[in-house]
């Protein structure tokens, strides 16, 4: 199962994805994720198990108790594709380690911009939050507008290029927040169930919780089942 992820592909929101670059231990190691996190807290050699039901045992009581270390002997690097104001949640997350596309080597598509499906009212009791939706009518006049905004940003932005600006200043044009940009990034399973947990609650914002909610579901569960069922239970259980 867990060799399968490795090159796999999630779509999220409007044209983002999620890929997963690599995993470790390497799926190919026959050292499962679980068992890696169950080996660090024996502090044993890889490989060596004393049975899966005192192997979940003993993990389910890491997790239970947040004897934590021991998870961070698995990491997951992907790459993501996602508009600015998704990455403007994720690097609040300083455990992440991350390298992005820069528009300064790389010039923008025509077809690099978020939009929003539908358009979501400002909460009445949450300054940073939203809370419904517009009706249909107005979301899609505003839609038609944001797309025409950013035909215009481009145009000037292609505009600029042909000219000989730099890139790095001709991407003063795009409208910034909802450009598309590529990271690649890494993360070990400790510090990403603390982004699972903050990410997917209810108040998180909903462009990082698409991400969070795919990364848990397409990729946490099925390489660290055991780890997964014990943070449902006493993390996504408790805290939510």
């Amino acid at each position: 199962m867990a060799e399968s992820l490795i090159g796999k592909r999630v779509d999220a929101l409007d044209k983002g994805w999620i890929e997963l670059v690599d995993l470790m231990p390497h799926p190919g190691s026959d050292v499962s994720g679980d068992l890696a996190i169950v080996n660090a807290a024996r502090v044993s050699f890889l490989g060596e198990s004393k049975g899966p039901e005192r192997d979940k045992k003993l993990l389910f009581y890491l997790l239970r108790h947040r004897h934590t270390s021991p998870f961070e002997m698995v990491e997951f690097k992907f790459r993501v594709r996602a508009p600015l104001v998704t990455w403007w949640q994720w690097v609040r997350h300083r455990t992440w380690s991350m390298n992005a596309q820069s528009g300064r080597y790389t010039p923008f598509q025509e077809n690099d911009f978020y939009v929003p499906e539908p358009w979501r009212k400002q909460s009445a009791d949450n300054k940073q939050a939203s809370e419904g939706a517009l009706e249909a009518e107005e979301s899609d006049a505003l839609t038609q507008k944001l797309l025409a905004h950013y035909d215009e940003g481009f145009r000037l932005y292609s505009e600029a290029l042909e000219k000989g600006v730099s890139k790095e200043m001709a991407r003063l044009f795009l409208p910034g927040f909802s450009v598309y940009y590529t990271w690649v990034t890494k993360i070990d399973a400790h510090n990403l169930m603390r982004f699972l947990r903050l990410r997917m609650a209810r108040d998180a914002q909903y462009e990082i919780r698409v991400y969070a909610a795919a990364i848990y579901e397409r990729f946490f569960k099925p390489a660290l089942p055991w780890t997964a069922e014990a943070f449902r239970k006493y993390i996504l259980e408790i805290e939510n």
